[in-house]
């Protein structure tokens, strides 16, 4: 049984060279809810001489929140942040000899997108507006996810195994104690769940389904010895 494994990179939480150790794809920061040019061209670097499949990680311009706020913007206004972040990762992916393989949004954005029939389109006509031929990371039976199908575009379901879930299979927002799991045996049983049979417990206690294609662990509370947990517990292979 394979499953891709991808984390959030790019964005200067210091554990990424550990992480990127042990995962299969990654989703890179476009310097604007965090990151430089630099840093970008760096985190690149190492994901080709890995062999790591690649993704643009688009956010709201609002670094002092890390991208995590929401923000009100038009429609257009999304399209153009989107699309203007994925073609400045582009340049340097194809500079460092990268083709991009998918999109993932950040933090809010990404939230919102979950739910919010209009940000999940105007997401999607940013991915479209530079790649229109590009898988979406989105989570299963959201807006995002019917957006990047009905346009045309491969959706990846995604689901997290260090963070907590709701009933309603949304997350538990960061506000709230107990979002983010740093516990590694916890995060691995939470991978196994998901892997062979599509649940996690929420917070509350329910059984939640969440069916996935890849499962995301954050560069911000992992370490190396964490992700190659995960590895050697499961084959990995990228396949989206």
């Amino acid at each position: 049984m394979t499953v891709d494994l991808n984390a959030d990179v790019g964005e200067g939480a210091g554990e990424d060279d550990a992480v990127m150790a042990g995962v299969t794809s990654v989703n890179v920061a476009c310097g604007v809810h965090a990151g430089s040019r630099a840093l970008m061209a760096a985190t690149l670097a190492v994901a080709r001489n890995r062999g790591l499949a690649v993704g643009a990680h688009p956010g709201y311009a609002d670094r002092a929140g890390s991208g995590r706020r929401e923000l009100d913007l038009t429609s257009a206004e999304i399209t153009a942040l989107v699309a203007d972040q994925i073609r400045s990762l582009d340049e340097l992916a194809a500079a460092a000899g990268v083709s991009l393989a998918h999109v993932k949004p950040h933090g809010a954005l990404y939230n919102q997108a979950v739910y919010d029939e209009r940000i999940a389109r105007a997401v999607v006509e940013g991915v479209r507006a530079h790649t229109p031929a590009i898988a979406v990371f989105a989570p299963p039976e959201s807006a995002l996810l019917r957006a990047a199908g009905d346009a045309g575009l491969r959706g990846v379901r995604e689901a997290f195994a260090d963070r907590s879930y709701q009933a309603n299979g949304r997350l538990v927002p960061r506000s709230q104690p107990g979002a983010v799991i740093t516990d590694q045996a916890a995060v691995v049983e939470r991978a196994r769940r998901l892997v062979l049979e599509g649940t996690l417990t929420a917070a509350s206690g329910e059984v939640v389904a969440v069916p996935c294609d890849t499962i995301c662990v954050h560069a911000d509370t992992r370490s190396e010895e964490h992700t190659s947990e995960l590895q050697s517990r499961f084959g990995i292979s990228y396949a989206v």
